[in-house]
């Protein structure tokens, strides 16, 4: 899911860009695109840059994969944070914004 994320996001990448993107080396990224490839999720097409390359592009179907987790995702949270007070909603978001940053800062 990752790496239809990425692509939904990034658009049209390379194999490289992705493993870079998911935090995966090249020989694991370009296994996680054949899957994907495999599943009807990501097509590749000839780098128009480059016509040696290809680039990977997310699907209609990928599209909707990554919807449907994403939906699921979603509707658990809100499944698990039914019971908070508006309170306790907002206190966590705080945290949970102020974690994701002080990771990104170290996780980069």
């Amino acid at each position: 899911m990752r790496l239809l994320m990425v692509l939904s996001h990034r658009g049209p990448s390379s194999v490289g860009d992705l493993a870079a993107a998911v935090g995966v080396d090249q020989p694991r990224a370009s296994r996680l695109v054949q899957a994907a490839v495999d599943a009807g999720y990501v097509r590749r097409e000839v780098d128009p840059n480059d016509a040696r390359r290809s680039i990977l592009v997310i699907t209609d179907a990928g599209r909707t994969a990554l919807s449907a987790v994403l939906d699921h995702r979603r509707a658990s949270i809100e499944r698990a944070l039914s019971d908070f007070s508006a309170d306790d909603r907002a206190a966590f978001a705080r945290l949970l914004t102020r974690f994701a940053e002080a990771w990104g800062r170290t996780h980069g």
